[in-house]
């Protein structure tokens, strides 16, 4: 994304901030209608282009968004007006007939459907709106539409409002990295918030359907240019660096079906708006992205939401909150009214045989001991294979929260593939210790933590779990549980142990509960002299003691 456009970003966020509307959610929510309407008046120009060189042959794309007596609803009839007129205007006219195209175009219906103008002043709506309309999205790039919007989206780190914070880019990189989704796999997030892991999982297809695929920091481009080196001098002098793949996907052979396959829900609709938004932006328009929630009988969801199994699915969901137990879900595997093991329990549901799962989850989740905690894990244990269990630093998601979390990775077994109790609980889980993620674990400098690419064990991970992965997760790396290391080891991050030792322990999932012991080194003293040293100090002591009862004797 060049300056220009930065410039241009940040003067639109000043102008908002400045005219009151102060709320990162809120502003970026306001910026996402006025770019949508943008969007859909470049969208109608493609659309009449179609229809005028094709005809009636035009398919169903070359349908008018604003036919007749509606084209003074279109970006380019009204962003002339100034004053309360335009404020107006856009509020009470233009905001409900996007609303009203439930049958035409229920995408747009849904996004716009409750929506509010929330920026009263005329004069703030204007210059907004001008700077907007000098962006001409049609001849940007799908990676530089995305960056604008992953640009605003850095305002969020200023606040975490209702725990609505985003997943760090790091994190969200390894999980996709593990599941390594694909073309035709139906990706999934119950709790998508701004839609990170959606876009991820889609940039990580594009790279794998692209000719020349650019390979980027976890830092962003920027990074690189600031340091004045290529991606392979970075990582030539840090070997550490995390890096992603991106690329514009010229060898998907079927663009609909990649759209097709993306869903995802949040609770809110403000935060189903930004995540909507970046996928438009990062061209997937007709992903399946809904306002709903998803752990009641009551939250907005369809008996086809309800029936759908996916075959990937990556999520971060909110940790705090319960629920009255009349609104939950019955058909999940637990009976308790925590969140996070009812989002737990959605996502085992929700998976297709021979799928798999991605899952931050809260530390207390994998060795709570309560009945519900401990009957949750068993049936994902048993019932399902757990392949990895990842413990994640401690400051990973400051400056928001400080709790501590990890992340599991399992597969529901494909269909008619139960295993007996006896070669069931020969298999092995892997724990991998992640003590550094490429940011300070300590430090917050402007909003979040500085950067540190020289200390980051994710890279290691990865490559780790791909020979994991290559052998059939029948090589494991690392060291079984309870091994006792000699003295003065090399330092280790992962180990693992058997089902049946998990299930002998509660089913707990700690990674620290499993951890191989290192020896403690032998003191290099005389032992004979340390004994002497000893009985000196004692008669040092009984002499002081006989001395003290002289004095206080009668």
């Amino acid at each position: 994304m060049n300056q220009d456009l930065r410039r241009k970003l940040s003067r639109i966020t000043d102008i908002l901030w400045a005219g009151g509307v102060t709320n990162p959610v809120t502003y970026i929510e306001q910026i996402s209608y006025l770019i949508y309407l943008k969007l859909l008046d470049e969208e109608e120009s493609n659309r009449e282009l179609k229809a005028r060189l094709l005809g009636k042959n035009a398919n169903g794309n070359g349908n008018l968004l604003f036919p007749k007596q509606a084209e003074r609803y279109r970006w380019t009839k009204w962003r002339f007006k100034s004053g309360p007129d335009l404020r107006d205007f856009v509020r009470d006219e233009v905001f409900p007939y996007m609303a009203s195209l439930v049958k035409e175009e229920p995408q747009i219906a849904e996004y716009f459907r409750d929506a509010v103008l929330e920026i009263v002043d005329p004069n703030v709506l204007k210059q907004v709106v001008d700077e907007i309309d000098g962006i001409e999205f049609a001849k940007l790039g799908t990676d530089v539409k995305g960056d604008i919007f992953e640009y605003l989206l850095t305002h969020l780190g200023q606040s975490a409002l209702n725990g609505q914070f985003r997943t760090p880019r790091q994190i969200r990189t390894m999980m996709v990295d593990l599941l390594d989704p694909d073309l035709g796999d139906t990706i999934y997030d119950p709790a998508c918030g701004t839609g990170g892991f959606l876009i991820d999982a889609v940039e990580h297809i594009l790279a794998k359907y692209s000719t020349e695929p650019q390979e980027v920091p976890i830092y962003g481009e920027e990074w690189l240019e600031k340091r004045g080196q290529t991606i392979e001098e970075a990582k030539q002098e840090i070997p550490t660096l995390q890096t992603y793949r991106k690329g514009p996907g010229e060898r998907v052979p079927d663009w609909g079906l990649l759209e097709r396959s993306i869903f995802g829900i949040d609770v809110s609709r403000q935060m189903m708006r930004i995540g909507m938004m970046n996928l438009v932006l990062h061209g997937i328009r007709q992903a399946h992205v809904k306002r709903a929630n998803t752990l009641s009988d009551m939250g907005g969801l369809t008996e086809d939401d309800l029936r759908r199994r996916y075959k990937v699915i990556l999520s971060n969901p909110p940790f705090a909150g319960v629920l009255p137990k009349e609104s939950i879900r019955k058909d999940l595997p637990t009976n308790s009214k925590k969140s996070e093991l009812l989002f737990l329990g959605v996502m085992m549901e929700a998976l297709a045989p021979g799928g798999a799962c991605a899952v931050v989850v809260p530390e207390g989740l994998l060795f709570g001991s309560t009945s519900a905690h401990v009957e949750l894990r068993r049936k994902l244990v048993e019932d399902y294979d757990l392949l990895a269990v990842v413990s994640l630093p401690a400051g990973v998601f400051k400056p928001y929260a400080g709790v501590k979390t990890g992340v599991l990775v399992f597969r529901r077994p494909p269909s008619g593939t139960k295993k007996d109790k006896k070669t069931k609980h020969q298999e092995k889980v892997w724990f991998y210790e992640v003590r550094t993620d490429g940011y300070d674990p300590d430090k917050i400098q402007g909003g979040g933590r500085p950067e540190t690419p020289e200390r980051n064990d994710i890279p290691d991970l990865v490559r780790q779990w791909e020979g994991y992965k290559k052998s059939g997760f029948r090589d494991i790396p690392g060291i079984e549980a309870g091994t006792l290391l000699p003295a003065g080891s090399e330092d280790f991050r992962c180990w693992w142990t058997t089902i049946k030792v998990i299930a002998g322990n509660d089913y707990n999932l700690a990674a620290g509960r499993y951890k191989p012991q290192v020896a403690e080194q032998a003191p290099e003293d005389d032992p004979v002299q340390l004994i002497q040293e000893t009985l000196s100090l004692e008669r040092d002591i009984i002499q002081g003691l006989e001395k003290l009862l002289e004095e206080v004797a009668p």
